[in-house]
């Protein structure tokens, strides 16, 4: 790449060595006779290498001679090097260093990532890093806990520890070569990456970096955000607002609301954002504006938004061209009117001629003190203030989940599940174009609003990741935030000519973002939202601890399955006192074991019973109880089947009825009781919602969540969000 250069790998080391990175004991030579001095003075085995700014991967040519044990054998293979010199190498030396031994490679470097800065990556090393791509990625600068948390997350992790007669590694020496890294980052900004690799561990754990390379990028760097990404403060990460509370009011709390360019043609913005605006049955002052000055369903409208009084509207929805958008603003400004969601197209998405409309619209909003919102977006909802100001569906229920997303669509998908599980939102945004007011922002305010549980975003594309970072950091330190990434397959900028930069790929580096801050990071917006759900309907876990309890034994295997699978949670151990108590309610064929399996033995009372066991126990942090719905299933059947309500089918109807709603009353009320998650679980949930059961669970105000498995998945996003926290508290 131009502009561009890869230093040789002494001269990497020398800028690495300072700072506290470990290294073999080394020196470059120019000839076969100073070689096999310098093996001498280091001390057989060794190894021999050609190096020079242009050989950044030796190996591959091989250019590497190990196991050198004698001074023939380092005379023969430094000969046998230099003839393998090409006029397109430039300047070549020869490196003799002492050889390393050890079966356990990792590699450790830095890239500049486009969006998010400096980013230091770990993971597994050697020639075959890039084919293996087990790796962690955290931009820098680091917090306390992420060197464990990168190392401990990698698939091979279990081989840095104890390991068939091999000390594990030590982590302390690992950590000054990574803060050697981190520093160099930091003070060079002109520097593109940083490889090591591999860095070797021996069997007695010492890391030690036997390959170097350092990449220079070019002049300025500035693209790379290298003088936002150092100030950085690693625990506070300040987020500054770009609009004041007032404004953020305006849009989601508004007094009054006015629809600029409403129709009465019901495939127009102007009259589906009136309709559903009404249709939601806000409580404020309802305005329209047409130039025909038409009534549109029962609203009167004005000519123009300067026809309104004055002081009585604060929130404008601009369904009009784009090229009335600015004279709309200004009246809007006359009007002390502090929102207007645009929902017009033709902007920044569009050509050359929008990006610079665009640019006047924010422009103009920040002389008038308006917060704009889009613009090609869909609009707002807000529960608290029965506001549905949108061109889409659906309203959904009001509850404590607060939605801000890249794509309007996915605002209408996680709305959908709201109203499917009865668990509720509180606000939703679609960011649009995000011209001035973006999911950052959004994120940050839900962060300090009194009605917000939880935030759930999507999340497309980063254009400031500095920013998007800190926002980040500053909404999941007040309350839980999950986030679904799009776009997760597609490649980072790649340092030309590092393994550290083929593996930082966007997906990578956003992950390790998220890993980093206790981030919920979900892979689909049903997880997303089953995670959402929990942290806004249910206490959240204190342990890992995790109790099943099934009436059939299949859908504990699968559950149990999925939990080991996650590894984030683990089955309780169940105590004697636990076990003696469930002996005395189950029959002699239950599982006796962690899932608890009745085995088709309940009699009325067993599930509450058994429930109250688990919730209970002090081995147990949480519950998940499958099954439920069983008995109203065969009580629908029954009413379907022509012969309700004679042959005392009336009577066993309300009964199976009755005791999936006790069931599901039993489980709200000893979560309340014990401040402990009690999770139900049944595929009725999506395929018969009308079932007594999951609607008895909705009644409670909880989530039933469709499987064993999403429960549990669900249940370990909220566990690690928690611990998170814990240690954040207690390195304060």
């Amino acid at each position: 790449m131009t502009g561009r250069r890869t230093l040789s790998e002494d001269e990497s080391k020398k800028l690495l060595a300072p700072l506290g990175a470990r290294f073999p004991r080394e020196t470059v030579v120019d000839d076969s006779d100073a070689a096999v001095r310098a093996a001498e003075a280091i001390g057989f085995p060794v190894v021999a290498k050609l190096i020079g700014e242009r050989l950044a991967h030796k190996s591959e040519r091989g250019l590497v001679r190990l196991g050198l044990g004698d001074a023939a054998a380092v005379r023969q293979a430094c000969e046998l090097l230099l003839a393998q010199r090409r006029n397109e190498d430039g300047d070549v030396r020869l490196l003799i260093a002492e050889q390393i031994a050890g079966s356990r490679e990792l590699i450790v470097g830095m890239v500049r990532d486009p969006q998010f800065g400096a980013t230091l990556l770990i993971g597994a090393g050697g020639v075959t890093a890039e084919v293996l791509a087990d790796s962690q990625a955290r931009p820098l600068p680091l917090g306390a806990n992420d060197l464990d948390n990168m190392l401990d997350s990698l698939a091979v992790a279990n081989v840095f520890g104890e390991f068939r007669g091999q000390r594990a590694m030590d982590r302390a020496t690992l950590a000054k070569t990574v803060q050697a890294v981190a520093r160099l980052a930091e003070a060079r900004p002109d520097i593109a990456s940083i490889d090591l690799n591999p860095v070797i561990v021996t069997t007695r754990g010492e890391p030690i970096a036997v390959d170097a390379l350092v990449e220079l990028g070019e002049s300025g760097a500035t693209s790379w955000n290298v003088a936002a990404q150092t100030d950085l403060p690693s625990a506070a990460h300040h987020f500054t607002p770009r609009h004041s509370d007032t404004n953020m009011r305006s849009l989601f709390d508004p007094r009054g609301v006015v629809v600029v360019g409403a129709s009465t043609h019901p495939g127009k913005f102007g009259f589906v954002a009136l309709h559903n605006l009404l249709a939601a049955k806000y409580g404020g002052r309802v305005a329209a504006t047409n130039l025909s000055r038409e009534t549109v369903l029962g609203v009167q409208c004005v000519a123009t938004v300067d026809d309104l009084p004055d002081g009585e509207f604060d929130l404008a929805v601009l369904c009009t061209p784009a090229a009335a958008n600015e004279e709309v603003l200004r009246a809007c400004a006359r009007r002390g009117i502090g929102a207007a969601f645009i929902t017009s197209a033709g902007y920044g998405e569009a050509d050359e001629a929008g990006q610079a409309a665009q640019a006047r619209l924010v422009a103009l909003g920040a002389e008038l003190g308006i917060l704009i919102a889009g613009p090609n977006g869909q609009g707002v909802v807000s529960t608290p203030s029965a506001l549905c100001a949108q061109i889409v569906a659906p309203y959904p229920p009001r509850g404590a989940i607060s939605i801000a997303s890249q794509s309007g669509n996915f605002v209408s998908s996680f709305m959908n599940l709201a109203r499917a599980s009865g668990v509720g939102v509180a606000r939703a945004v679609s960011a649009g174009n995000a011209a001035a007011t973006d999911v950052a922002d959004y994120l940050e305010w839900f962060s300090r609003d009194d009605a917000t549980r939880v935030m759930l975003s999507y999340i497309e594309s980063v254009v400031d990741g500095v920013r998007l970072r800190r926002a980040l950091a500053a909404a999941n330190a007040r309350k839980p935030l999950v986030v679904v990434k799009g776009g997760a397959t597609e490649s980072g900028a790649r340092a030309a000519a590092s393994h550290t930069g083929a593996l930082a790929s966007n997906d990578r580096v956003f992950d390790g973002l998220c890993r980093q801050l206790g981030v919920v990071r979900a892979t689909d917006i049903d997880e997303a939202f089953d995670a959402a759900a929990l942290f806004a309907t249910s206490p959240l876990p204190r342990g890992k601890n995790t109790a099943i309890l099934t009436t059939a034994g299949g859908w504990g295997v699968v559950t149990s399955d999925a939990l080991a699978r996650d590894g984030v949670l683990q089955l309780a151990t169940l105590s004697t006192a636990t076990m003696t108590a469930l002996d005395a309610l189950l029959p002699a064929r239950w599982s006796r074991n962690n899932p608890v399996d009745c085995a088709g033995g309940e009699t009325r009372d067993t599930i509450p019973a058994v429930l109250e066991i688990l919730a209970t126990a002090p081995e147990v942090d949480s519950v998940v109880y499958l099954g439920i719905g069983i008995q109203s299933n065969q009580a629908r059947l029954m009413r379907e089947g022509g012969f309700y309500p004679d042959h005392g089918l009336a009577r066993i109807v309300e009964y199976h009825e009755r005791q999936d709603r006790r069931f599901a009353e039993a489980a709200g009320e000893l979560a309340a009781r014990t401040q402990k998650p009690i999770l139900v679980a049944t595929e009725l949930a999506v395929t018969e919602a009308e079932n007594v059961a999951p609607s008895a669970v909705r009644g409670q105000g909880a989530m039933c969540y469709a499987s064993g498995p999403r429960a549990v998945r669900a249940l370990a996003h909220a566990y690690r969000w928690s611990h998170h926290h814990e240690v954040i508290k207690g390195q304060r």
